[in-house]
């Protein structure tokens, strides 16, 4: 994907500024920060939901010590 250079900032500015008018920049790029603030807090928020979801629910069941299984093999005999 090619990134944008100088050359397009100041062509997406011009068109920014004859769309928008000098006045309501301030309005337009606060409310686009605001935006982005929003997307990122959400991606981080599903980000989070993802890990949560990959930790294991139930602890593994613990298992008995090798001498004890042989000593029940043993008595079960």
């Amino acid at each position: 994907m090619p990134s944008l250079g100088p050359t397009e900032l100041i062509l997406i500015l011009v068109i920014v500024v004859i769309f928008f008018g000098v006045g309501r920049l301030p309005e337009v790029f606060g409310g686009l920060g605001k935006g982005i603030r929003e997307f990122r807090r959400a991606a981080k928020d599903v980000e989070d939901e993802n890990e949560e979801d990959d930790e294991p629910k139930v602890a593994p069941k613990k298992s008995k010590p090798v001498q004890a299984e042989v000593e029940e093999t043993e008595d079960a005999a």
